[in-house]
């Protein structure tokens, strides 16, 4: 396996420079990997190592380990269907035309400013969500990546499900892969700290995102808690073994392919951003990024992934510096990967 010096090098300055407290980081190819880890866990109040197991609030992550699995498998059931509209299972939500693809590719242009949000009740704040959003003019016409699509999703699991959508994740996502690190409720002591707060002091074990935080287990767009084996199992399982079986071959070719209702080539599948491969055939790769400071790009024709967990957020969320290496890391990434 190559070594990915350039990408290596960006990775380590992350934390050697300060723009994160500390990093987990993962590049494979097959069974061959670069596993490192370096840093603190926290900064404040007082320094803390990070370890190689510990807990990250994955953020939205959380949408396609957790949500997108669960949502494909209930399309593979026939309990429901890509192109059913979100008003047959949410008939609160007073627009017939967005469908649960528009959910999933984020082309559902649901949007609407919700006043006090952070001050209501989860099921004030679900009823807000279904009735006091609208469908603005990018519907169906461009891409516009939202929380809200997401907690859709989770609210229309539920509605079939019959019970919280992070218990149906747990049941039929975490458990049958084996991912014991993969937790809702993680123990604050194995976990790295996000953000201090002026109402919530330092945030540790708990979700960082205000809307997961009200709604608990009836979120689906973020409160997963998982270490970087769990995520490395995750990558492996998903590109090697179709999730070890619990989705069909057709379902995970359907992850790498472009599925917006738009005319011509996009950015989106089932949840999932798609990048193009500096290969000649220009393959499609899947990526996601969470708030906090996590990503992954995996990489299923060449069985190649890179994996990055990051407190980003730790102390503060003020942290344009971090998004800028970011994108300068994974353009060098995609870059060496076409000589690996």
């Amino acid at each position: 396996m190559k070594h990915f010096t350039k990408t290596v090098a960006q990775l380590n300055a992350l934390a050697d420079d300060g723009i994160v407290p500390g990093i987990n980081y993962l590049l494979f190819q097959g069974q061959e990997s670069i596993w490192e880890t370096r840093g603190f866990a926290q900064t404040r109040p007082v320094p803390e190592i990070l370890t190689p197991d510990m807990q990250y609030d994955l953020a939205s992550l959380t949408k396609v380990l957790g949500t997108v699995p669960v949502i494909m498998m209930l399309v593979q059931e026939g309990k429901i269907a890509i192109d059913d509209p979100v008003q047959k299972y949410l008939p609160e939500f007073g627009d017939a035309r967005p469908t649960i693809r528009h959910l999933l590719t984020h082309t559902s242009g649901i949007s609407g400013y919700i006043p006090h949000r952070d001050q209501l009740s989860p099921q004030e704040l679900k009823r807000a969500f279904l009735s006091q959003q609208r469908v603005d003019s990018s519907f169906n016409r461009q891409i516009r990546y939202a929380d809200v699509n997401f907690l859709y999703l989770g609210w229309i699991i539920e509605a079939v499900c019959r019970q919280p959508v992070q218990t149906v994740i747990t049941e039929r996502v975490l458990r049958p892969l084996g991912l014991a690190g993969a937790t809702f409720h993680p123990a604050a002591d194995r976990c790295v700290p996000t953000e201090i707060q002026p109402g919530r002091g330092l945030i540790r074990g708990s979700v960082h995102d205000p809307k997961a935080f009200i709604l608990g287990a009836h979120c689906g767009c973020a409160g997963l808690f998982a270490s970087m084996e769990d995520l490395e199992q995750f990558s492996h399982a998903l590109i090697e073994t179709n999730l070890a079986g619990l989705l069909t071959s057709k379902t995970v070719d359907c992850l790498f392919r472009d599925q917006t209702p738009l005319s011509g080539p996009h950015s989106r599948s089932f949840g999932w951003k798609l990048l193009h491969s500096r290969a000649a055939d220009r393959h499609l790769l899947i990526s996601h990024t969470g708030f906090t400071g996590t990503w992954m790009i995996l990489d299923r024709q060449t069985d190649q992934g890179m994996i990055v967990l990051t407190n980003r957020v730790h102390p503060t969320a003020k942290n344009q510096a971090y998004l800028d290496r970011r994108d300068h890391i994974f353009a060098s990434y995609l870059a060496e990967m076409q000589t690996a």
